[in-house]
């Protein structure tokens, strides 16, 4: 059984209950789920996850101290801490895990705070274009098994993709950087001897190939150990993933056959995008194409900006 279906038997058999007898008047203001970090949160755990900050439990969100004070946040705090410490195999550490607070009870505007930057998921341009994607993956990521108050599920949906234009403005960035790398650099660099470089320049279109898919499936991209396995479960370019392990895993004995694997990828996102009809280029030069993006862009400030200002968090 994954965390996330352990997290709701949890609340389920004891959490609710809990819940229902000791608080009945607090249910129409609180949420609970499990959310936020750890590989349990995205569904990606396994035997091995289970070494360190894995527990049953579950967690609570709380609105600010008007609404609930803070006796209340004492007690139900209480409350929680006296659930069963084992379930299903899995036991809560005596001592906070290595992560810090995961489970238990949370202020809705701190939690998010904490991970965005913004206690209720209003986000200026700025902070769409500064935030860390892992972040953003974690405050949107896992299941809400209750929302009596819908604040959480509200802040939830105005956080769950970047706007258009600030998607737009990260793709044109990356399509650059993969023409760049993968069209470019990687041969010019194993002509000049520069073997580390091109492999560099591999790694380059991988993580810039990898970027670009999950925002044309309007998803976050998670931390880099999970990024594979999230690729593989994309409705969207999916089988790109196996053609990348084979670019980042293999020497440059045949520098031509990787060079065309990358072209290869790069004529399936092209055609996504226009599938999409986010470019109007009409040629297999990401460059030419990370500028038709670019000038799709709605907002004259961002579309004016640097083709890279938005992918500058390498």
């Amino acid at each position: 059984m994954q965390g996330i279906e352990a997290a709701r038997e949890y609340y389920e058999l004891f959490g609710r209950p809990m819940l229902e007898e000791k608080f009945p008047g607090l249910l129409p203001y609180i949420a609970c789920g499990l959310t936020g970090s750890g590989s349990e949160c995205f569904g990606f755990d396994d035997d091995i996850s289970r070494d360190h900050d894995f527990e049953p439990g579950f967690c609570i969100f709380l609105p600010d101290e008007e609404t609930v004070d803070r006796r209340t946040e004492f007690l139900l705090e209480r409350a929680y801490s006296a659930l069963p410490r084992e379930y299903k195999g899995l036991k809560r550490p005596m001592l906070q895990p290595v992560g810090g607070h995961r489970r238990g009870v949370f202020r809705t505007a701190e939690y998010y705070r904490e991970k965005t930057g913004s206690p209720d998921g209003i986000l200026t341009m700025g902070d769409w274009l500064s935030l860390p994607e892992t972040a953003l993956a974690e405050a949107v990521n896992g299941e809400i098994f209750y929302d009596g108050y819908g604040e959480v599920t509200r802040i939830r949906q105005a956080l769950s993709f970047y706007p258009p234009d600030i998607a737009a403005k990260k793709t044109a960035g990356l399509l650059l950087l993969m023409g760049q790398s993968g069209q470019y650099n990687y041969l010019r660099c194993l002509k000049h001897g520069e073997t580390a470089a091109a492999q560099l320049a591999v790694f380059e279109f991988a993580r810039s190939t990898m970027a670009v898919i999950f925002l044309l499936n309007r998803r976050y991209r998670p931390f880099y150990k999970w990024s594979f396995r999230a690729l593989r479960s994309l409705p969207k370019l999916s089988l790109t993933a196996e053609l990348l392990e084979y670019l980042i895993t293999s020497d440059n004995e045949d520098a031509e056959e990787k060079s065309a694997v990358m072209e290869g990828i790069a004529a399936d996102i092209i055609d996504e995008l226009i599938a999409q009809g986010l470019t109007k280029a009409n040629c297999g030069d990401l460059e030419k194409h990370a500028y038709s993006v670019n000038d799709g862009i709605t907002d004259p400030y961002l579309r004016n900006l640097h083709i890279l200002s938005a992918v500058t968090e390498r």
